[in-house]
Order: C-alpha cells, then structure tokens, then sequence
C-alpha cells in the first residue's frame, strides 16, 4: 500500500522525509494493508455432509471429509484429484510429518483410518474410542491423537507400529486438537468450558484450564506466542496464555463459529462462522480488534488456512426445506441440494 507523504523537501532534507515515509510503513499492521476477500468458488457434484477440512499447503492439497469418503483437491486448480472411500461417517484429517501417511477419524465407524497419500489408499484400520471427531499428528512423539467425542477420551496411536499404546480419559466433550511439535498436545473439552493440556511423551493428562468462553470448538494455536485462540458461542474468541492458561482477551467473531486459523506471517486470527460470516483479528498487539468480518456463504463454518498461499478454504452448500420432527429423528436435517457443496476460496 502506497501512503502518501506531503512533508516539503525545503521544510526537511529529502531524505528525512522518506525516512518518515518508510517508518509509516514500517509501523502499519501487515494483515491491515490489504482486506481478504473471495476470490473463487469451486464446485463438487458428489453428495454428503462434511466437518473439517485440512490444506497440505507444500503438496497443494486440500481434503475434505464428506461422510462415507474424504475428497482431496488440487489448490492450484481446485480440481478433485481422488477419493478415499469405504468410511462411515468422518470428521478430520491428519497427516505425518514425512509426507507419507494421513490419518481419518471415521467417527460412524469408531477407528482411525489410515491411507498413503500419493495412491491414496486405505492402509490400516486402527479401532478407537466412540466417534473420534479432532485428530491430530504429534511430530515429537511421533503419535497419532483422535479425540473421542462420545467417550470422553482420546486414543493414542503409534505411527511407525499404527498400534493403540494409550487411552486417555478427559473431564468431557472434546472438539479440536492442537499441538507445539515438542510434545504437548491441547484440545477444547465443548461441554465443560475448558482446555485441556497433555504431555504425549507421558501420555497424561496435565492441566485443566477455563477456556474463557461458552462451547469452544475451533482452535487455532500461536506457537512462538503461546496463544491458544478457542472460538465459542456467544461470538466469541478467546486468547488463552499455553504456558499459564491465563485468558487474556476475547476477540469479537461471528455467530455459530466451527474452525479457526492462524498465520504466523501476517499475526492474524480468523475464525469461520455458520451465519457466513470469517472474522479476521489483528492480533499483533494486545487489543485483538477485529478488523473485518467478510461474508462468505451460510453454513460456512469449517475452515482451513493455507501458510503459503495465505488462503483460506472453506465449505458450504445450499440445502431444501427441513423435514418434520418425528420421534425417531427429532432433528431431522433438510436435504443438500445436489450439486451446491462449494468451497470457498479467500485469499488477497
């Protein structure tokens, strides 16, 4: 962004004067110079529901659970590149850190599905606790973490055996992972409020923390910061302190968020909401201050940041009527539109 200077070069030296100009420049936000916004919508004509979404930003590959199969796309292209099928009901993706492997949390079959990522088949099927949902890779302890959202616990598995080595009981719901990559792993437990920490090396439990907001799903994690950025009801972020639990803000976001997301680059928040809404948090400083809230499409909660393109990925489609409630299915969810499920593409 070019910020003009009007300092006369008979009032200052030329060269005070473009001092100044580049301490303007220097000093303004890096996320604040340019808004995102939508840059693209890419359309998929297969059906099924869909929960998190993971971006390998260094392979261009986004994938995409979608019930009974995850979908994987080219980011260059947005082109779908393949399929792994045969699953029940999934909710995450998580991947190796030697481009090998990748892991599914198929929560309607209970385990952990594990494929090769450049043929993209099934490899293994690891069993697990109740609905694993949050799944995440541990690069220290080479472990794999699936968080079971009906057993209230989380399944440890080792990578190089793909054998269960821990069962680790937690105060209730969990909801998304994160990890440092030196062996601490963090969740959201939805029920209770809270933030759990874990030590993989020792496979415990190490501390119960408030989260500082109402239902948090969505976590995003600072590393060098020691920010946890839980998104919650109530529109709200929180900024949890990962060395103390210490909550040191909230951030306002939209209504009914699912995912958040940072970048390490541009020092920015984003959190994905149901009401359409991806709020953007300078977090730079300590005032946290939402500076923009773009509208996306409605029911676009779940979200995935890509760190080298700084994109955004996330996912919607448009749905018919809802049924009526019968005893059987008090809920019941109104049918996708065939051929509407996008993924929304945000970038700069």
């Amino acid at each position: 962004m070019q910020i003009p200077c009007s300092i006369r070069s008979f009032a200052r030296p030329l060269f005070a004067a473009a001092l100044l100009c580049t301490l303007i420049v220097a000093t303004r936000p890096v996320g604040a110079q340019r808004p995102y916004k939508v840059v693209d919508h890419w359309k998929l004509t297969d059906a099924g529901f869909w929960d998190y979404l993971l971006v390998d930003s260094p392979a261009h590959k986004l994938y995409l659970t979608r019930g009974d199969h995850v979908d994987v796309l080219n980011t260059a292209t947005g082109k779908l590149v393949g399929t792994i099928g045969g699953l029940h009901g999934t909710h995450g993706v998580a991947l190796d850190t030697n481009g090998k492997l990748g892991y599914i949390s198929d929560g309607g079959g209970n385990a952990v599905v594990v494929f090769d990522r450049s043929t993209l088949a099934t490899v293994a099927t690891i069993p697990a606790g109740t609905n694993p949902d949050g799944i995440i890779f541990e690069p220290a302890t080479k472990t794999v973490w699936a968080f079971n959202g009906r057993s209230n616990n989380a399944t440890v598995i080792d990578a190089a055996t793909q054998k269960v080595v821990a069962t680790i009981p937690l105060p209730g719901k969990p909801e998304f992972p994160a990890v440092d990559g030196k062996g601490t792993v963090f969740a959201n437990i939805e029920d209770k409020n809270e933030i759990v920490r874990l030590d993989a090396h020792d496979k415990k439990l190490t501390a119960t923390w408030p989260a500082g907001c109402d239902s948090p799903s969505g976590l995003a994690f600072d590393v060098p910061g020691h920010r946890l950025f839980p998104v919650c009801d109530g529109k709200k972020m929180a900024v949890v302190d990962s060395n103390s639990g210490k909550v040191m803000a909230t951030a306002a976001i939209g209504d009914g968020p699912d995912a958040a997301g940072w970048s390490a680059a541009h020092k920015l928040a984003f959190a994905s909401s149901g009401d359409g809404i991806l709020s953007v948090i300078d977090a730079s400083g300590s005032d946290y201050k939402t500076i923009q809230s773009l509208t996306t499409q409605k029911g676009a909660r779940t979200m995935a940041y890509d760190e080298g393109a700084d994109r955004i990925y996330l996912v919607s489609a448009e749905f018919g009527p809802r049924p009526a409630a019968t005893t059987e299915n008090p809920r019941p969810r109104p049918a996708m539109v065939p051929g509407s499920f996008t993924v929304i593409v945000v970038g700069r």
